[in-house]
């Protein structure tokens, strides 16, 4: 992958295009697909639409209770098992679980995720933002990839985010260990991995004819806020002193039905065919950032490294191999 490779295709869709429109003629009848978080917010619209669409969908669940519930008005082959991406013994199970029930696997999307919560240390100590949003996907997607290898032409999805334009890989200290903890560096850091992540998979996919991609939703009001206060929305200019969403923000942000468009998009188009690794938004392939870029647009050079990606990588596994 290289910056040159961001740009838009002309896809025909855009920020609000809805599900049907971005899988209008697509048939995934005998593809299977799993769903991380697949059970609320994007990922309920995700495995909703990918199962309408003619997909298995398998959703790994923290909370089976909210998942049987959130699930049963979803139409189509949806199943669930129970895993934790804060637990890597219970995402080594979830994989395990899963390889004696299907062929192959078409489509992973690491769609899950923390955003700006308290400090929390998880499995070995780790920063629970990078813990759960990167390494938790990286050690299923690791374990998951002799199934990837098995389907025909099998795509991972990657859910990034507009805030990895905050900053990149806090590489002297990622696990705050040294500095003061601060949750939106830690979110951005968390972010720009999963981005760096999708270009280091792209690589290793390649051989079996395998494409990985990362993707920023949009701004959508979901489940993933919960960790905010609604003073801090109100500062963050996202809603208003009485709770209601201002003009130009109802203008920007997405329906949770939007907010799923570009990942299907990603797990979909033929476009991407030729485009492996890269960063995707408003189901098109992102733009490089310059000078005339708004802050909820765009994508920062650090996070098309291939170096980067590839420091990433390494430094995931060892931290893998003592976890």
């Amino acid at each position: 992958m290289a910056a040159a490779d961001q740009k838009p295709l002309g896809s025909g869709f855009h920020a609000k295009s809805e599900p049907h429109e971005i899988l209008a003629g697509v048939d995934l009848t005998g593809k299977t697909a799993i769903v991380t978080g697949g059970y609320s917010g994007i990922g309920l619209e995700t495995t909703r639409a990918l199962a309408g669409a003619g997909a298995s969908v398998i959703v790994p669940v923290r909370d089976p209770a909210k998942a049987e519930e959130n699930l049963s008005s979803v139409q189509g082959d949806v199943s669930s098992a129970k895993m934790d991406l804060a637990d890597l013994d219970s995402v080594r199970d979830f994989a395990a679980s899963v390889h004696g029930k299907i062929p192959s696997l078409d489509m992973l999307i690491n769609n899950a995720g923390i955003m700006a919560c308290p400090l929390d240390r998880v499995g070995p100590g780790w920063e629970s933002q990078f813990a759960i949003n990167h390494m938790g996907h990286f050690t299923l997607t690791k374990a998951l990839m002799p199934w990837l290898a098995k389907a025909d032409t099998p795509r991972v999805v990657a859910l990034s985010s507009i805030a990895h334009k905050r900053n990149g890989i806090l590489w002297d200290d990622i696990q705050f260990e040294k500095n003061d903890y601060e949750k939106w560096t830690a979110y951005a850091q968390a972010k720009s991995a999963n981005a760096l992540f999708a270009n280091g998979l792209n690589r290793r996919m390649q051989d079996f004819g395998g494409r990985a991609f990362s993707v920023h939703p949009g701004g959508i009001f979901t489940p993933l806020q919960r960790h905010l206060p609604i003073e801090e929305q109100v500062e963050l200019g996202w809603l208003n002193k009485d709770g209601s969403v201002p003009p130009m923000v109802a203008q920007i942000f997405k329906t949770p039905t939007q907010g799923c468009t570009t990942t299907l998009w990603a797990a979909t188009s033929a476009l991407l065919n030729d485009k492996p690794g890269v960063y995707c938004e408003d189901c098109d392939v992102a733009q490089l950032m310059d000078e005339n870029s708004l802050p909820y647009e765009h994508c920062a050079p650090h996070i098309t490294d291939d170096a980067d990606a590839e420091r990433l990588w390494d430094l995931s596994e060892t931290l893998l191999a003592t976890a």
